[in-house]
């Protein structure tokens, strides 16, 4: 059975120097104009360093919940890789645990204000692809992801392995165990397509990476707001698909 942790293995093995996310900012934000390529490895690196902090700072295993309070961005999909990697569940929605309101084991956002509020341990996400910290003051106890992510390990080895039945996903309400998540991911995806995404649900993304890199393809995803001309001649430079 594929996981999606095997996902990433299966690229490195492939063609390890081969692009497989590449994110275009037209946002409002600060961001806007950036464009960032990861090659698998160069992902690779992103996952198992995030992994190595779930798992050495946060105690993530099995069992666990993060919440990832992020838009489809190529830290997202690293981030959900990591957690995955440590065979924690990913959450998407707001209240997730379970019918009595148990909040995440972490809470990983963009948010500055949320992480300091939460009641959980937070890690706060800096979108920008060059930061080195937060542009923002970081509560005490929030881990400022862009200062401190570097200093975990490229190499990445899991403690324990999730069970099938595990969660892997929570999206709307709804569970996906591990068994079944890769099944989950979007359907239709040709050998090797690159694929151009637009999409604006968090759920969707994640999902549409996973099918698009279980079948050796990769990713182009263009965040905010651009004209349609502007996004047919990115596929066509970028030697995407639309989607």
């Amino acid at each position: 059975m594929t996981r999606p942790a095997d996902v990433l293995q299966q690229m490195l093995r492939s063609d390890s120097a081969k692009p497989r996310i590449t994110t275009y900012d037209d946002t409002d934000d600060p961001t806007r104009g950036e464009r960032i390529e990861l090659s698998a490895r160069v992902f690779g690196n992103w996952v198992n360093k995030a992994a190595n902090a779930l798992q050495d700072e946060f105690d993530i295993a099995p069992g666990s919940v993060v919440r990832l309070d992020l838009p489809p961005h190529w830290r997202t999909a690293y981030w959900a890789l990591a957690t995955w990697s440590v065979g924690g569940t990913v959450s998407l929605d707001e209240s997730d645990a379970d019918e009595g309101g148990t909040p995440p084991d972490l809470l990983v956002t963009t948010d500055p204000e949320a992480a300091a509020a939460s009641d959980s341990p937070a890690v706060l996400v800096t979108l920008a692809g060059l930061a080195r910290s937060a542009s923002v003051p970081v509560a005490q106890g929030v881990m400022d992801e862009a200062k401190e992510l570097s200093t975990h390990g490229d190499q990445f080895a899991a403690w324990e392995e999730p069970a099938d039945s595990d969660t892997a996903l929570i999206a709307g309400g709804e569970r996906t165990a591990y068994a079944d998540v890769m099944d989950s991911a979007a359907p239709q995806v040709d050998s090797t397509e690159r694929r151009h995404l637009t999409m604006t649900d968090t759920a969707d993304f994640l999902r549409a990476c996973l099918a698009l890199w279980a079948a050796d393809g990769s990713v182009v995803l263009s965040r905010g707001e651009a004209p349609a001309d502007v996004l047919t001649e990115r596929s066509r430079v970028e030697g995407a698909t639309s989607a």
